[in-house]
């Protein structure tokens, strides 16, 4: 139905929807179906929300949090998540706060007395604490708006992200069953979004399925060629340098040795894992949400729920257990909307460690035979030939009419074989040798090699050996992988690696029936997004564009949040884009809502203004503020003639000083000594240009916009 003919556009309560979102928000139109979301919990009713990460499901529970009478209470898994929404949305004048363990007793009883008192629109819960009898209590006094479900998958056993205490979340609807309750999730097939409707009791909900497609992420995957730290290397420095990204590991382990080798080759890289003390994974997590550029190296442990926007690429260096994993942990990446790489190897070790995980652990066969279902799954979208988002999307029963056009099997259709011969040579083998071996050993007989092992068990004798050495090792193992992720062979049970035939294999083996293997694909040597990208930048946008991230940096440092907090990349990308002139030209920028525009406009205008080449007869902000400096006014009373900020009157003295050779001596007067202390701060702890790290160590004796001209001299070398 269009809104032109839409009884509920006159609703007074979508009116006021609308409003929140062009003036809190920023935004000038809903996406699909977030209006109709946001109508159902208006009405009191129940909605179970599926669609992609990025697709904006927060304004969903948000806005009828601010609408509806009370408070809207979000139940998010992650404490990191809770202070991240909590911190945006007090950036836009939304009262907002958060209960959980990082608190002291005092702030705890503060937000107690605010819900209490009706002060809060939102408040995010963990679901242990929100269950807690004091919690329930409170609530019990508090006016609710709705309950929000955050990341709902997680009440699901068969989902990969199982949390215990999700499930006690069905007692919602028995002490609050008036209260609204919206589900929403990322992450779900269809047996988990059951499981989570009979879980929560949303029988009667609205369910609200958008799709799962992500459009502006690039899959690619590949197999491990036994240099795959190299080729990670390789893609980081041609696709993303300086960019934001995940490393996803295996084991604690590898993720230290990635990290570690990253720092090595001058990547910013940083290790997360849970042997890791807590301090130092947070301070590794922080730097990655505040700073720009950040590679994080990590297990599965991190990242659920990080809403940074700006991941450029999310990278797996071994094969995750399920689809629904990869699609989660993918998701990641390009929130913004932005384009964003999905870039994976994986090799014939990780499928055999992943069976023997399962294969050993204490689950019930019903959940073992769900698990390897989805290993299966996950196998065979790494070993497809045709269209990997086609693939993907099936697999959630969201058809794709046809091939996407931005995966590497797209890009580069694979090519297959006749592997039927050389299949039959590596089944025979593992017959041969009594079906209790690993790869390595077959591998060996299949090639010949002489060692104590091979002659112990006397398979130098069966008909198999040598019989491979039309083959390299790493050739036979690319084929060892195929096979079992077609299944023809299978994981022994008992964690050793040993493999053994099974029902499928016999068609091969007699010669039945004829399989086809992909080959193994090389590195690629196609032109990068990241080149194509960098050649359609106008020097004069790409000005801009770095002068408009600095200032966000900047304002980010002083106030202590992530820059993207300020303005997402988007939101800055059509500042430099649409060039706005006033106020309300800045006010029609999408992500620019009347909190952030009160707050950051002038500045974020006066940085446009003065790269923007303006005729002499519009003026030139920086040149008008530097003259009302050379007539003996000072910083503050040129800002309050100006109406400007000082901190936006200290930019302009920051471009002048750099730009234009104004004097430090006429912004500062410095003393030889205060100006040597202040240089050797910046060459020590603000090597990468960041000022809050300088401010610190100064302990504060200089201000911000103080400080951005002192850089400024030092890169212009006119102190």
């Amino acid at each position: 139905m269009s809104r032109m003919t839409d009884p509920s556009h006159t609703n007074p309560e979508l009116s006021r929807a609308r409003a929140i979102l062009q003036n809190s928000f920023g935004y000038h139109q809903f996406r699909a179906p977030q209006e109709q979301i946001i109508e159902q919990l208006l009405g009191g009713g129940d909605a179970l929300v599926l669609m992609p990460t990025g697709g904006g499901k927060s304004l969903c529970f948000q806005i009828p949090s601010m609408i509806r009478s009370g408070v809207g209470v979000v139940v998010s898994p992650l404490i990191a998540l809770m202070k991240d929404q909590v911190d945006s949305l007090n950036q836009l004048g939304i009262r907002a706060a958060y209960l959980n363990s990082t608190l002291a007793q005092d702030q705890v009883r503060q937000i107690e007395a605010q819900l209490l008192g009706g002060e809060l629109d939102m408040l995010y819960v963990a679901p242990e604490r929100l269950l807690t009898p004091r919690t329930l209590e409170l609530l019990q006094q508090t006016q609710l708006a709705l309950f929000a479900i955050d990341e709902a998958h997680c009440v699901s056993q068969w989902g990969h992200d199982f949390r215990p205490e999700y499930i006690q979340l069905n007692q919602l609807n028995h002490h609050f069953p008036a209260v609204p309750r919206i589900a929403l999730t990322a992450t779900a097939d269809k047996t988990t979004r059951d499981e989570i409707v009979e879980r929560l009791g949303l029988q009667n909900a609205e369910k609200f399925i958008v799709g799962f497609d992500r459009p502006n992420i690039r899959y690619q995957i590949m197999e491990n060629d036994g240099n795959s730290r190299q080729r990670l290397l390789n893609f980081i420095e041609s696709e993303h340098p300086g960019e934001a990204g995940i490393v996803y590991c295996l084991s604690r382990k590898r993720v230290d040795d990635i990290a570690n080798w990253l720092q090595s080759k001058y990547i910013n890289a940083l290790p997360y894992h849970a042997g890791l003390d807590s301090q130092t994974r947070q301070h590794n997590q922080n730097r990655f949400l505040r700073e720009d550029g950040i590679v994080i190296v990590a297990t599965i442990a991190f990242g659920m729920g990080i809403d940074k926007p700006d991941v450029r690429f999310v990278a797996h260096l071994n094969l995750p257990k399920s689809i629904e994993a990869y699609y989660q942990e993918t998701g990641r990446a390009g929130r913004d909307g932005q384009p964003a790489d999905a870039w994976m190897v994986y090799g014939l070790q990780d499928v055999i460690t992943l069976r023997q995980m399962q294969a050993s652990s204490e689950a019930d066969e019903a959940h073992k035979r769900i698990e390897r279902h989805k290993l299966d799954a996950m196998l065979a979208l790494c070993e497809i030939t045709a269209c990997r988002r086609q693939a993907l999307l099936d697999y959630f029963s969201d058809p794709l009419d046809a091939p996407c056009g931005n995966c590497d099997t797209c890009l580069q259709p694979p090519q297959t074989w006749d592997a039927t011969e050389a299949a039959q040579k590596a089944l025979s083998c593992v017959h041969r040798t009594g079906q209790r071996f690993g790869v390595n050993y077959l591998i060996d007989v299949l090639l010949g090699k002489e060692n104590d092992r091979i002659r112990r068990f006397t398979h130098h004798q069966v008909s198999t050996y040598g019989i491979g050495t039309e083959f390299k090792a790493g050739e036979w193992r690319g084929i060892y992988r195929q096979l079992i992720a077609h299944g023809l062979l299978a994981v022994d049970l008992q964690g050793h690696g040993g493999l053994h035939l099974t029902e499928k294999s016999r068609p091969v083996l007699r010669g039945e029936s004829k399989l086809l293997l992909r080959k193994l694909r090389k590195a690629s040597k196609t032109r990068t997004r990241k080149a194509a990208a960098d050649e359609s930048i106008k020097p004069i946008d790409q000005q801009i564009w770095e002068a408009l991230r600095s200032l966000r940096l900047a304002l980010a440092e002083e106030q202590g949040v992530p820059a993207y907090m300020i303005f997402h990349d988007a939101t800055l990308m059509e500042m430099m884009e649409r060039r706005p002139q006033t106020i309300d030209q800045l006010a029609q920028v999408s992500g620019v809502g009347e909190r952030k525009l009160e707050s950051y406009g002038a500045q974020f205008l006066d940085c446009i203004i003065s790269h923007a080449n303006l005729p002499d007869d519009q003026g030139d902000t920086v040149s008008l503020t530097v003259d009302l400096l050379k007539e003996g006014c000072t910083v503050e009373s040129i800002a309050e003639q100006r109406q400007l900020t000082p901190a936006t009157v200290y930019n302009h003295l920051a471009m002048a000083i750099e730009h234009r050779g104004l004097p430090l001596a006429e912004v500062l007067p410095l003393s030889s000594a205060h100006l040597k202390s202040v240089r050797y701060a910046f060459e020590t702890v603000g090597l990468d240009g960041r000022l809050k790290p300088v401010y610190e160590a100064l302990e504060g004796q200089y201000d911000y916009g103080e400080l951005r001209c002192i850089q400024a001299a030092l890169n212009g070398d006119t102190s």
